[in-house]
């Protein structure tokens, strides 16, 4: 019974379950010149995707053309928000609909991405399935287009989010979740995955930085901050080491955090994008610190990668056991305002593959 329960985590009710998936066709010379102009091949390629969609019931549809990256948060009300690396979705699965092309006129785009967004109630239990049509979208939407052969590739994002301290603000149900590897949980539901796919797990937690946390974490000013955060950045590489949380870094540098299988693909930050690299199956990991010195960040953000021995081990419950047991060890030595401010983690799992 012990070990079951340690399998499991138990996440409050209010815990929201997020879930996208992107197709990426790189754009290249031969096919934008079967269109009368390159606004004229977005168009046509957003007609054809939007119809080959429908067909399959996918009923919150984008195509980018812009080359930004595509971000997805839960909203009860719908936004995009564009920034210069960024399109920023905002959407409510349960009710939002959408077919939209998101271009700039004259911008020639290295890849047409179509992401799909997952809608309805029960996001995770019907994640196989949405990957699936996603699948036969894909390989419906391929032989349409003016030529062949095109390399595409597909990523799906799932993403489960909660406050560590929802039961401080007073939501005390909570239900178990057995956080499964993906490519079992779609082999169990007829959906098998190829074996080239590349998986990675992990939790990112997000601190924001009030007045509060400021005064006791930040106040000695003395030429930058580079000390304040060397120490709050060591307290939690202890915190999470005495869990046995090892693949850890800490970004305090006011861009969003990316995190990718190093093992995998080039990684390259922006001035938006922090890129973090981690392989999962490497057994030693040096923790990864960016801060800026110079300026207070808004929010702070936690990451630790989940290895692969959380896979063999039945599940990720245990690896957000120990991610929820180091996050409170951390914070116990902070007057955090349990009462009124979230502690956001988020476990975040990621897969792609060539299509």
């Amino acid at each position: 019974m012990a070990i079951s329960r340690q399998k499991k985590v138990y996440l409050p009710t209010t815990t929201r379950k997020n879930q996208y998936i992107t197709v990426g066709f790189p754009l290249t010379d031969e096919f934008i010149s079967h269109y009368e102009s390159l606004e004229n091949c977005y168009q046509e390629f957003s007609k054809l995707v939007f119809e080959t969609a429908d067909k399959l019931e996918l009923y919150n549809v984008h195509v980018v053309a812009t080359d930004k990256l595509p971000v997805v948060r839960f909203h009860n009300e719908v936004y995009c928000f564009s920034t210069q690396e960024q399109l920023r979705f905002f959407y409510n699965p349960a009710y939002h609909e959408a077919n939209s092309l998101h271009m700039v006129a004259d911008y020639r785009a290295k890849k047409l991405k179509v992401v799909f967004l997952a809608t309805g109630d029960e996001i995770r239990s019907n994640a196989a399935n949405f990957h699936a049509r996603i699948r036969d979208f894909t390989q419906a939407l391929l032989p349409q287009l003016p030529i062949q052969g095109l390399a595409t590739k597909i990523r799906d994002h799932q993403h489960i989010s909660y406050d560590l301290y929802a039961k401080n603000k007073g939501h005390k149900e909570t239900y178990g979740y057995k956080l499964r590897a993906l490519n079992s949980r779609y082999q169990h539901r007829d959906c098998p995955l190829p074996e080239e796919a590349s998986a990675l797990s992990y939790a990112m937690i997000t601190m924001p930085i009030g007045r509060r946390i400021k005064n006791q974490l930040l106040a000695e000013k003395h030429e930058n901050y580079n000390d304040s955060y060397q120490k709050l950045c060591q307290n939690f590489i202890e915190a999470a080491q005495s869990k046995q949380l090892n693949k850890l870094a800490v970004v305090a540098n006011g861009k969003y955090p990316l995190v990718r299988n190093s093992k995998f693909e080039d990684l390259e930050s922006t001035n938006e994008l922090q890129m973090i690299g981690f392989d999962p199956s490497a057994t030693d990991a040096s923790p990864i610190c960016h801060w800026d010195g110079n300026v207070i960040a808004e929010a702070i953000r936690f990451v630790v990668v989940a290895d692969d021995s959380n896979i063999s081990d039945g599940g990720y419950g245990r690896f957000m056991n120990q991610v929820e047991e180091a996050m409170r060890k951390f914070i116990g030595d902070i007057d955090f305002d349990k009462e009124h401010v979230n502690l956001t983690i988020g476990f975040h799992q990621h897969l792609s593959y060539k299509a």
